[in-house]
């Protein structure tokens, strides 16, 4: 089992990947039709393929640099505002 302890929730993850696949699913159907001369039967096919395991890799390298502090800047001190 795999632990985060990033600043974002699992379910923000995954329709943060599940959004991002979907507008990169769509510029691979665009790109496939336009290196098949117009086939939108073999660009769906690409696109389909891809989105599933675009979406799996998305999430993990997403809770992956949530655990890396490299470039977060902390929180704002609430309990110093009057």
């Amino acid at each position: 089992m795999f632990l985060f302890k990033g600043v974002e929730s699992h379910p923000r993850s995954i329709v943060k990947a599940v959004s991002w696949r979907t507008l990169g699913s769509i510029d691979t159907f665009v790109l496939g039709m336009i290196f098949t001369s117009g086939d939108a039967k073999v660009a769906g096919s690409i696109a389909g393929t891809e989105v599933f395991t675009k979406i799996v890799l998305y999430y993990f390298h997403e809770r992956g640099w949530s655990l890396i502090r490299w470039g977060h800047r902390p929180a704002p001190d609430q309990s110093a505002e009057g």
